[in-house]
């Protein structure tokens, strides 16, 4: 499933602002794009938040991210 930008921002409590923050950080996932439309992969989402809850470092998030970066390139199901 896919999520657009007002669900993550509001699963992930974070403005606007910094939720491309953290994207340039590696401490989120980028978006895929469907035309001009922003959306997350909602397991990307969900393992993003469940990792800060854990109270993970950054340096362990962002080799999450880089990992689901990866996946998502493997997968034929998401854009």
């Amino acid at each position: 499933m896919l999520l657009r930008k007002p669900e993550v921002l509001t699963a992930y409590r974070k403005c606007n602002s910094s939720l491309y923050r953290d994207i340039k950080d590696g401490l989120f996932p980028s978006p895929c794009k469907i035309g001009r439309v922003s959306t997350w992969p909602a397991n990307e989402v969900k393992a993003v938040i469940d990792a800060y809850i854990a109270g993970k470092t950054q340096d362990d998030i962002k080799t999450l991210v880089s990992e689901l970066h990866a996946e998502r390139l493997n997968r034929s199901d998401v854009v």
